[in-house]
């Protein structure tokens, strides 16, 4: 029988799962009544993939995802860690989660240093967000020489980097020093940077919330591919061997495209 689920939704609870981690051998240290326990890393401020609701339990998409997968697993625990953006990837290369499932783009850059699953299990856009009165952007290259939020290492300021080293007037990026996309495009309101680019699905979630007065513009830049990440090494080789099978179960049963509809209110499952 599975154990239940439980979410991590602090960072402070994840230092102490590493101080009893420290204190244990690895065999004790993930066995729990014959479980492993996989620790997942992802954002709690990042709707409506995965975020803490008012009970400040980590829900989204993402998190619904991992949970059918836990559910069709045995063997395997799956718990939730609330980790910032910027701390993610450090997170996983330390072994103080085993896996991310966050919203992360395949892209070749993370493919050279991570193992992803080969089944995508949600599809992207990236898009441009401004204030709803700007007439002047609608493009990749009209945020030339204009000020644009950045989050350090996602795949969308990857994205505006890569812009950059190709043309003479650059895109000036502002680093978020909170790692909050809602921070970011609430900056975008009040003006203090241009533009901000991110996911639509994401972007609209944030300005109901926060009733903000900003509008989507322009085409999608580029669509991305999710995946699950882990480490690569030889843990990682097994996790994705056991996970890959499973998200494609969930892809053809329909599972992940009713996920999909209930968080994003579309069907974003790539073929």
């Amino acid at each position: 029988m599975k154990r239940k689920y439980h979410s991590l939704v602090s960072i402070f609870l994840l230092l102490g799962v590493i101080g009893i981690l420290n204190g244990c051998s690895s065999k004790e240290a993930t066995s729990v009544t014959d479980n492993q326990v996989i620790l997942v890393g992802t954002q709690n401020d990042y709707p409506p993939f995965a975020f803490a609701d008012e009970n400040n339990e980590l829900v989204g998409y993402d998190i619904d995802v991992v949970n059918e997968i836990d559910k069709r697993l045995d063997g395997y625990t799956f718990k939730f860690v609330a980790i910032p953006w910027d701390s993610m990837f450090l997170a996983l290369e330390s072994n103080k989660i085993q896996a991310i499932a966050d919203q992360i783009a395949k892209t070749p850059e993370r493919e050279e240093k991570y193992l992803f699953t080969d089944e995508s299990y949600f599809a992207a856009e990236t898009v441009i967000v401004v204030k709803s009165d700007r007439t002047d952007i609608l493009t990749l290259e009209d945020l030339e020489g204009k000020t644009v939020g950045a989050l350090a290492g996602d795949s969308y300021t990857l994205l505006l980097e890569e812009h950059n080293k190709k043309v003479d007037n650059e895109i000036i990026l502002r680093y978020s020093e909170s790692g909050n996309p809602s921070e970011i495009l609430q900056d975008v309101q009040t003006g203090r940077i241009d533009a901000y680019v991110n996911d639509p699905i994401m972007i609209n979630a944030v300005l109901e919330k926060f009733d903000l007065d900003l509008q989507v513009v322009g085409q999608p830049i580029v669509l991305d591919n999710m995946g699950i990440v882990f480490r690569d090494d030889e843990h990682g080789e097994e996790l994705k061997a056991l996970i890959d099978p499973i998200l494609k179960e969930l892809k053809e049963d329909g599972t992940l495209s009713e996920l999909s509809i209930k968080w994003t209110g579309g069907d974003y499952i790539p073929e």
